[in-house]
C-alpha cells in the first residue's frame, strides 16, 4: 500500500547488547517498511555492546544498502544513541523504536500516517503493556504521572521509544542526560504539535531488561532540571533573584526583630536570630550576584554551542550530516 505522499523516512534504533534480536528484528523492520511505497533507511546504533552486536548488525548491513551503522565508542545511554541517530540520519521524517522486539515494527505506517500534514510528534502509547507489574509498570505509571504534571503535556506514555518526528522539529531540540523521554514535552514546548497513538507491546523474548527502580530515580532528576529549562533558561535571574530578594525579606525581619530585642527590650547579649539575620543577608546578595551572572552568561553564550554527547567509534554506510 502506497501512502498519499512519498517522503524519505529514516529509522532509528539504539542497541544495547540485543545480539539475538536483530535479525528477527531487522525480517519485521523490512515487513513493515517495503510496502509503504517510499526511500527508507534504518539506523542501527550500536551503544556500546558487549554481546556481539555489532557483529550481527554488519552483517545485517553488508546484504541490505539500506542499512546504516554507528557504534559508539561505549554505553553513552539511549539518550546519546538516539542523538548520534538524527545527526546521522538524511531523511525528513524519523521514526525511533527500541531494538528489543518489544515494539512492534508493523506501528510505524500508522505512526508516519497520523504524522501526516497536522503534526510534528506522534508519541506511541503502550495502552497494554507486557512487562513486570513491580518493577516495570508501577514506575513507569508514577513517572508519566510527574511528567504530565510537572510540563502540562497530556501524553499517557512519556517511555515509549516507538515515535515518529518531523526533522525540523528535533533541530530545535538539545539532548542529554535521560531527556529522551522528554521528547514530545520538548517539541511541544517549542511550539510543535504532539499526539499519541495507541501501540502494540510484546513481552521481552530475549536478552535482559536494561530498565529498573533506578531509572526512575534518573527521570525524576530531569524532571526537576527540565521544568527548571523550561521556565527559567531565557531569564535564569527569575529564580536566583527570587530567591535573593525572598532571603533578604528574611532577613530584614531578623534584622526588625534584632533591632527590638536592642533598643525596645534593651536586651543586649547575642541570640540565634543575629545568625539568622546575617545568613540571610549573605544569602540574599550572593543569590542576587548569582543570578546576574547567570544572565550575563545566558545573553552571550545562548544556544551558540552545542557539543555532541558521544563520540562514534566507526560507522558503516554513513557520513555525518550537519
Amino acid at each position: 500500500m502506497r501512502g498519499h505522499d512519498a517522503t524519505p523516512l529514516s529509522v532509528v534504533l539504539p542497541v544495547l547488547n540485543e545480539q539475538d534480536n536483530l535479525e528477527p528484528l531487522h525480517a519485521r523492520l523490512t515487513e513493515a517498511l517495503e510496502p509503504m511505497g517510499r526511500e527508507y533507511e534504518v539506523i542501527y546504533v550500536d551503544d556500546g555492546s558487549s554481546d556481539g552486536s555489532w557483529d550481527a548488525l554488519r552483517k545485517i548491513a553488508a546484504r541490505d544498502r539500506r542499512v546504516r551503522l554507528v557504534r559508539l565508542r561505549k554505553n553513552f545511554g539511549q539518550t546519546s544513541a538516539l542523538a548520534a541517530g538524527f545527526a546521522y540520519s538524511r531523511h525528513p521524517l524519523l521514526v525511533t523504536l527500541d531494538a528489543d522486539l518489544q515494539n512492534d515494527p508493523a506501528d510505524i505506517p500508522r505512526l508516519v500516517e497520523r504524522l501526516g500534514d497536522a503534526y510534528d510528534v506522534v508519541s506511541g502509547w503502550r495502552r497494554h503493556r507486557r512487562d513486570p507489574w513491580l518493577t516495570r509498570l508501577l514506575p513507569s505509571h508514577i513517572a508519566n504521572f510527574l511528567i504530565r504534571r510537572v510540563s502540562g503535556v497530556r501524553l499517557h506514555d512519556f517511555g515509549c521509544t516507538l515515535r515518529a518526528y518531523r526533522r525540523e522539529i528535533m533541530q530545535d531540540l538539545s539532548l542529554y542526560g535521560e531527556m529522551h523521554r522528554f521528547l514530545p514535552v520538548l517539541a511541544q514546548w517549542v511550539g510543535g504539535r504532539v499526539t499519541e497513538l495507541e501501540v502494540a507491546h510484546h513481552p521481552r523474548v530475549r536478552g535482559v531488561s536494561k530498565y529498573g527502580f533506578l531509572r526512575t530515580y534518573k527521570v525524576l532528576v530531569d524532571l526537576i532540571t527540565l521544568k527548571f529549562i523550561g521556565d527559567f533558561q531565557s531569564r535564569p535571574n527569575y529564580i536566583f533573584g527570587g530567591f535573593g530578594l525572598f532571603a533578604l525579606m528574611l532577613g530584614f525581619l531578623a534584622l526588625d526583630v534584632v533591632a527590638y530585642r536592642v533598643f525596645v527590650l534593651r536586651r543586649l547579649e547575642a541570640t540565634p536570630m543575629v545568625f539568622l539575620m546575617v545568613i540571610f543577608f549573605l544569602t540574599g546578595v550572593f543569590s542576587l550576584f548569582i543570578g546576574f551572572l547567570a544572565e550575563i552568561v545566558i545573553r552571550g553564550f545562548y544556544d551558540t554551542q552545542r557539543k555532541p554527547i558521544y563520540h562514534v567509534r566507526e560507522t558503516v554506510g554513513v557520513d555525518r550530516t550537519d
